[in-house]
């Protein structure tokens, strides 16, 4: 038995939906050559992260053992699988692999950090390979909501593994390469190891629909629009931006682009080949002049995202132009779970404004970019594995997925974030737990989830802040009375007396019969400063706030 292991370990998007990096290593344990597998980011709401502008997957394990990494190969250009290359490259190091679309994306957010374009390796598509340490890796066309996705064919000594990405079984696309079964089979048929595969519509169990339906029911709605036409959609989504601009083009509407992302996808499109035709688009100050009827706008924000061109509309105006009654709203989009909220509350901004709102409850104006349950089934009836590796999803999507494989007859292995799988064998087995989690992006800082800075902001954010100030003089006395500032709290409590006064007077008493030891020690004097603001605030208002406690002694 050869004493090297082949390995897989998911640092995100295993266990969760985003912020996707997954690992392989070839070699002797501890010591295996890796690649890693997409580099992405999450989202932050304000419950959980409030202030973090990007979630990142926690890579300490990959920064310790970059001298290893042979190349971080990114499998599509949606932000959940390349969204963290840019913050992540120095710290790295490897080159990066994609195919044409997905670099020219990946060397936009390297240029944010000055790293320059030769980072970025343009590969082309099977039967084309690239030899990284030892894997020979080969990017295999799949359709998906988005240009170029690609499964991996990653070849190596211990034998074959197929990574799928994101992926749908979509055989008119209408942007990108269609699902093609027999490049699949072939691909598969010398026997495949393991399979590692999205698992996002496990629980949707009927097939999935193709990107072509959804162009016959835009289109009408377009045409019987009274008004201004108003859609968004996923910005990555080509194929259903250009077909909103041709439902609106046959309607003789003129077609403006509004959103840095939007415009920035249809341009990288056009640069790489992917799109060879969009219909003519105007300028934002251009369509301030044509007449509402004559005018379609392709806006960001499906996702209810708070600075987007949708809920910069649905609050009043941007660039210039602004919705009224009678003009039409168009969500051709499906709303992620956890972003409920923001949607809802553009919906009802634009309610008020006497737009009609459309969205697809019925299911005419969007389709998943994700594999449903019968077509998972389809591809690994294709592909015909030993072994089945779920991975994009949460643990119930994981779950459940690997269920479906082993009633199918094959070895299913559910993997979540942190767990290292060997797959040398005839089995599949855990070989290490890895600790991992999230990173933040917090400005321009990188922060670990478990710093305690979010949580204190949190704990700010619900309880509210009172800074004290005390100084004392050369014999450690107070010189002069305490003084409060509050932040996030109501001015009065019970006492129907200003809150600050309360506290004031309260820690004065505290001063005046504290002794030489508390005094003279700012650790037991701070605590009982502390102390005091907390409970007189419990006691007013009913609330703990935060404290911070600054001592100035005068030498």
């Amino acid at each position: 038995m050869s004493a090297e292991r082949l390995i897989y370990l998911p640092l995100g998007g295993a266990g969760e939906i985003g912020m996707n990096c997954y690992v392989y290593g070839y070699g002797k344990p501890g010591k295996e050559r890796l690649i890693v597998v997409d580099m992405g980011v999450a989202f932050p709401d304000m419950d959980g992260s409030p202030g973090v502008d990007l979630i990142l997957p926690d890579i300490s394990w990959l920064i310790e053992n970059r001298n290893r990494i042979d190349a971080v190969i990114v499998t599509h250009a949606h932000e959940d699988h390349v969204g963290a290359v840019g913050h992540t490259f120095e710290q790295l190091g490897a080159r990066i692999y994609a195919r044409p679309f997905t670099a020219n994306i990946a060397r936009h957010k390297l240029a944010e950090y000055g790293i320059g374009p030769d980072s970025v390796k343009t590969c082309s598509p099977w039967p084309a390979t690239t030899q990284m340490g030892p894997f020979s890796v080969g990017f295999l066309p799949i359709s998906h909501s988005i240009p170029e996705s690609s499964g991996l064919v990653i070849d190596t000594p211990a034998g074959r593994v197929i990574h799928t990405g994101d992926f749908k079984l979509d055989e008119t696309p209408l942007v990108g390469e269609p699902w093609d079964p027999a490049l699949w089979a072939e691909v598969s048929k010398q026997g495949v190891k393991a399979l590692v595969v999205d698992s996002t519509n496990v629980f949707s169990r009927h097939a999935g629909r193709s990107e072509a339906t959804v162009g016959p029911a835009v289109t009408e709605l377009v045409a019987d629009a009274p008004n201004m036409v108003v859609a968004t959609t996923f910005a990555s989504n080509v194929a259903r931006v250009k077909t909103l601009a041709e439902a609106g083009d046959r309607a003789g509407r003129s077609i403006c682009l509004m959103g840095r992302a939007m415009r920035r996808m249809i341009e990288a499109s056009i640069e790489t080949g992917v799109l060879d035709s969009f219909p003519k688009v105007v300028s934002s100050e251009d369509a301030q002049g044509i007449p509402r009827e004559n005018l379609m706008l392709i806006v960001t924000g499906s996702q209810g995202e708070r600075r987007a061109a949708s809920a910069q509309l649905a609050r009043g105006k941007f660039h210039g132009i602004e919705l009224k009654e009678g003009d039409t709203f168009l969500f051709s989009s499906k709303t992620i779970p956890g972003n409920e909220k923001g949607v809802i509350r553009i919906i009802n901004q634009l309610s008020e404004q006497g737009v009609d709102v459309v969205d697809d409850s019925m299911g005419d104006y969007h389709v998943s970019g994700h594999a449903n349950r019968p077509d998972l089934e389809t591809l690994q009836d294709v592909v015909d594995p030993q072994i089945v590796v779920p991975m994009h999803g949460e643990h119930r999507h994981l779950r459940e997925h690997t269920k479906l494989s082993q009633a199918k007859g094959r070895q299913g292995i559910l993997s979540v974030n942190g767990m290292m799988i060997d797959l040398t064998g005839n089995e599949p087995k855990v070989a290490e737990y890895i600790e991992t989690g999230r990173t933040y992006l917090d400005g321009s800082v990188q922060i670990g989830a478990l710093d305690g800075i979010v949580r204190d902001r949190i704990r700010m954010a619900l309880n509210g802040h009172v800074l004290v100030t005390v100084i004392l003089d050369e014999d450690d006395d107070p010189l002069g009375e305490p003084w409060c500032e509050i932040k996030g709290l109501t001015e009065t409590g019970k006492s129907n007396a200003p809150l600050v006064d309360v506290l004031e007077e309260d820690l004065a008493q505290f001063l005046g019969r504290a002794g030489a030891k508390t005094l003279t020690d700012d650790d037991k004097l701070e605590d009982g400063l502390r102390r005091i603001v907390r409970q007189a605030c419990l006691n007013e208002i009913g609330k703990k706030p935060e404290v911070t406690v600054v001592v100035s002694r005068l030498a």
